[in-house]
C-alpha cells in the first residue's frame, strides 16, 4: 500500500501466549515491586488477605471486561462498550478521554517512579534518565504490536525469575507466614478490619492493569477467544505471586521497614544475604511495563478518537503503512507524557486518575448488562449476569471511599 499512512483496522498478529504475557507484565509491573510495601504499611500482616479481597474485586470487573472485548473487539475498549450499550455518543468519548488522560498521566508517573527507584541504587541524573526511559517506551511502542508484546514476554519473564529468586529467598517466612497472619490482629493500632480494607483498596489498583488489555483487541488474533483468556490466566498469575511473595514477606516480619522503602522486595532478599543490584535491576525492567501499556493504550485511544471524529484530528486516525501502528498517535502521547513527566508534578493528577478509572469500569459493567438484556451470542463467554452487578456496586464503594478520603 502506497502512502505514508493509511485508514483501517489495526494488524492482527497477537496471539494467546504473548498477549497473555502482555497481560501479566502490564498488571505485575510496580505492583508487586513497589506498591506492595504501601501495602504492608497500612494491612500490616493481613496484607495477604488484603491482596486475597482486591483480587475478587478484580476479578469481577475483568470477567465484565473479558465478555465485552469478544463482544465489542474494538482500539476503543470502553469507548464503544458504553456508546453502543447506552446509543449516547457522548457518553463514549467521555469514557475515552476520561482514560486518555489516566493513562497518559498513569504513564508519566510510572516513568517517574522508575527514575527516581533506579536512582535509589544508581547515581544518575533525573533529568537526563526520565527522557531516555520515555523515548525508549514511545520507540518501542511506535515499532509495532507485536514487538512491544515479545519484549513484554521478555521482561515480564525476568520479573517472574526475579520473583521466584525472590520467593526462594523469604522461604523461611513462606512457612512462617500462617502463624504471622494470625497474629496480625492483636499487632494493628486500631481496627483491624480497617487496616484490611484500607490495604486492600490499594491493593486494587495492583490489579487495574487488566483494563489495558482490552486496548490491543483490533491487534489480538482470533480476539472472541483469546482476549477472554488472556485476561483471565493474566489474573490468575499475577494472584499467585501478590498472595505469596506478600505472604512470604509478612512471615519474615520487620514490615516498617518494608513498608518505608522505595524497593521492598530487594531489601528483603538483601536482608537475608542476597545481592540486591541484580534484584533491583531486574525489576526495573518489569516496572517499565507499565509506562509501555499506558502508552499503547493510550495512542489506542486517541486513534479510535481521530479515527471517530471524537475531538481529535484525523491525522491522529491513520496508522502507518511503515509500522502498522498508529504512528502519529503514539508520537503525540510519547510527546505529552514527557512533558508531564520532567515539569508536573504528578501527585494529585496520579490520585485523579484512579477516579477516572473506576468511573470508566463503573461504565465496563453497566454496558454488560445492558447487553446481556438484549441478547447472549453463542460465540462470546457468557458471564453470569450476577458478576457485572457485583462489579459495578464494587467499584461504586470504592469510588465513594476514595471521594470520602480525598475530601476528609
Amino acid at each position: 500500500m502506497s502512502g505514508e499512512t493509511r485508514k483501517s483496522a489495526l494488524k492482527r498478529e497477537v496471539g494467546l501466549v504473548q498477549l497473555t504475557f502482555y497481560g501479566t507484565g502490564t498488571i505485575l509491573g510496580a505492583g508487586i515491586f513497589v506498591v506492595i510495601g504501601e501495602v504492608l504499611g497500612e494491612a500490616g500482616g493481613l496484607a495477604p488477605l488484603a491482596y486475597l479481597l482486591a483480587a475478587v474485586v478484580a476479578l469481577t470487573t475483568a470477567l465484565s471486561y473479558s465478555e465485552m472485548a469478544a463482544r465489542v473487539p474494538t482500539a476503543g475498549g470502553p469507548v464503544d462498550y458504553v456508546e453502543r450499550a447506552f446509543g449516547r455518543r457522548w457518553l463514549g468519548s467521555l469514557a475515552g478521554w476520561a482514560l486518555i488522560v489516566a493513562n497518559v498521566v498513569s504513564a508519566a508517573t510510572i516513568i517517574t517512579g522508575f527514575v527516581a527507584y533506579l536512582s535509589s541504587f544508581i547515581a544518575v541524573s533525573d533529568w537526563l534518565a526520565t527522557i531516555l526511559v520515555a523515548v525508549a517506551v514511545v520507540g518501542v511502542a511506535a515499532a509495532g504490536m507485536k514487538e512491544s508484546a515479545w519484549l513484554m514476554s521478555a521482561t515480564t519473564l525476568i520479573g517472574i525469575g526475579t520473583l521466584l529468586v525472590v520467593l526462594w529467598a523469604l522461604r523461611d517466612g513462606f512457612v512462617a507466614a500462617p502463624q504471622a497472619i494470625a497474629a496480625a490482629p492483636a499487632q494493628i493500632d486500631g481496627s483491624a478490619g480497617a487496616a484490611l480494607l484500607g490495604g486492600a483498596f490499594l491493593a486494587i489498583y495492583s490489579f487495574i492493569g487488566f483494563g489495558d488489555m482490552a486496548q490491543a483487541a483490533e491487534e489480538v488474533r482470533d480476539v472472541k477467544r483469546v482476549m477472554p483468556k488472556a485476561m483471565v490466566l493474566s489474573l490468575a498469575v499475577v494472584f499467585l505471586f501478590y498472595l505469596s511473595v506478600s505472604a512470604a514477606l509478612v512471615g519474615v516480619g520487620g514490615l516498617e521497614e518494608l513498608a518505608a522503602a522505595k524497593a521492598p522486595l530487594v531489601v528483603a532478599a538483601g536482608r537475608e544475604g542476597w545481592p540486591e543490584l541484580p534484584i533491583a535491576l531486574a525489576s526495573l525492567a518489569v516496572i517499565v511495563n507499565g509506562a509501555l501499556t499506558q502508552v499503547i493504550a493510550s495512542a489506542r485511544l486517541l486513534f479510535d478518537a481521530g479515527r471517530d471524529g471524537r475531538g481529535a484530528p484525523a491525522i491522529l486516525g491513520k496508522v502507518s503503512a511503515m509500522t502498522d501502528t498508529p504512528l502519529a498517535a503514539t508520537l503525540t502521547v510519547g510527546g505529552v507524557v514527557l512533558g508531564l513527566a520532567l515539569l508536573v508534578p504528578l501527585k494529585q493528577l496520579a490520585t485523579g486518575t484512579g477516579f477516572a478509572i473506576l468511573v470508566v469500569f463503573i461504565g465496563v459493567n453497566a454496558s454488560l448488562i445492558v447487553f446481556k438484556r438484549r441478547e447472549q451470542p453463542a460465540e462470546v463467554p457468557d458471564v453470569p449476569i450476577l458478576i457485572p452487578w457485583i462489579g459495578g456496586f464494587v467499584c461504586a464503594g470504592a469510588l465513594i471511599g476514595q471521594l470520602a478520603l480525598y475530601l476528609a
